[in-house]
């Protein structure tokens, strides 16, 4: 009865109770090629879903770089840990290379927890370079003519998460709550070069049509999938339906991505993701 009469109170005034309007949620941007064309996808995405709240707080990219070159970058030009210092952020991306533990991911929490105790930390669990640990593939030909090993790839990729996840709960635990999390990538590419592999990826017909070098750098399919994987870690929500254009890849192509990017995020503990959100 109350909030019938209040209702009412407005409408005769004129005015409607305003919307409760979500924090702000200023996200800042590390890492190496691997990671740094996250931001502006991910600004597609958050444009695609009406999402206000969000705001770019800034991005720092170093070539090839572990965690600990970005805290070790001259003072007067680290543009991460002023940031991190005026707790202007809310949630702070990091991209390691395959050397765990990096020093610099604990520099870096300690730093945004000692301003802004509520912030979040996304630790990216990329793709292994060169396919694996122990071998590497000498160029897109030679990725293509071989068969994937794929137990091998799916064994060298959860070595270096579990790595990764060893250093995550021990800040974790330091930290008093889960501030740090890890974005499962490499397991989305994984999942990806399978159906890939099994002809299952509409528009993708090898795998040198997912790399544009030995080394592994994404092309467009390998980009989007990657950042459909951070924008759900950042955002909390699915990226499934959202209508993002790319001209390199079509619907069904996107679509695809999108379900990998949230089964494998959503299916991960330590992502901080569950379907249900």
């Amino acid at each position: 009865m109350f909030r019938r009469a209040l209702a009412s109170a407005f409408l005769f005034l004129g005015v409607l109770p305003c919307a409760a309007q979500e924090p702000p949620l200023r996200v800042f941007y590390t890492g190496h090629s691997f990671h740094m064309f996250v931001p502006g996808r991910v600004a597609a995405a958050v444009k695609a879903a009406g999402l206000q709240e969000y705001q770019l707080a800034g991005t720092q990219g170093i070539g090839g770089s572990r965690v600990i070159q970005h805290w070790d970058k001259d003072k007067g030009d680290n543009a991460a840990r002023k940031a991190l210092a005026k707790g202007d952020v809310d949630v702070f991306t990091m991209a390691p290379h395959l050397l765990i533990p990096d020093e610099g991911v604990d520099r870096f929490v300690a730093l945004g927890l000692e301003h802004n105790a509520k912030m979040r930390f996304l630790v990216q669990q990329s793709w292994i370079p060169f396919d694996y640990l122990d071998k590497r593939v000498k160029d897109n030909a030679e990725r293509d003519a071989a068969k994937l090993d794929v137990d091998k790839l799916r064994a060298d990729h959860a070595k270096w998460r579990g790595a990764m996840e060893a250093q995550v709960k021990a800040l974790n635990k330091k930290a008093g709550r889960d501030a740090v999390f890890i974005v499962p990538a490499g397991d989305a590419v994984v999942r990806l070069r399978v159906l890939v592999a099994d002809g299952k990826a509409p528009g993708i017909a090898k795998q040198s049509d997912l790399f544009t070098d030995a080394i592994g750098h994404g092309k467009a399919p390998i980009q989007a999938l990657v950042a459909y994987c951070n924008y759900a870690c950042i955002t909390g929500r699915s990226p499934v339906g959202l209508s993002v254009k790319d001209a390199a890849i079509g619907e069904e192509l996107r679509d695809l991505l999108q379900r990998i990017a949230w089964d494998t995020v959503s299916a991960y503990p330590m992502s901080g993701v569950t379907a249900k959100k």
